[in-house]
């Protein structure tokens, strides 16, 4: 069991590491590293999501239970739009199309139009994350 410093000390480190990710996208499509970028794309996601659940004192152990555990706890109940899941979704099987599927390479055009839902999925997460923060962290 995590201390109450050690959870928000991984809240912040999560966050900050989405944050990150989704700066390392712009650099990647420049360079045409299309499955890279929707790689990124989803680990910026993963990253806030998983801060998301950390803060709320929600265990996973896989990015599957992650999903789910998002889906269960912030979709079905209305905290977010049923399409945060199904675009959390899309972006995970993107990465995982991208990252093990032989012969396969997505292109400028797919990668692009996940970026954006990539971008608001995290600062929908992150809006929520910096009250949660601002509560428990006297911030």
């Amino acid at each position: 069991m995590l201390t109450d410093q050690e959870r928000i000390d991984i809240v912040r480190y999560r966050m900050e590491c989405a944050e990150n990710t989704l700066g390392e996208i712009e650099n990647l499509f420049a360079l045409k590293y299309y499955n890279n970028a929707a790689n990124r794309m989803y680990y910026a996601c993963y990253y806030a999501v998983s801060a998301l659940l950390v803060a709320n004192g929600i265990v996973t152990k896989s990015h599957d239970g992650v999903k789910q555990m998002f889906g269960l706890h912030f979709i079905r109940t209305g905290i977010f739009p049923p399409s945060y899941g199904r675009d959390y979704s899309f972006l995970f099987e993107s990465r995982q199309t991208g990252d093990y599927e032989d012969m396969f390479n997505h292109d400028e055009a797919s990668t692009a139009n996940l970026y954006p839902k990539a971008k608001e999925i995290v600062a929908g997460v992150k809006e929520k994350v910096e009250l949660w923060l601002a509560k428990n962290a006297g911030e």
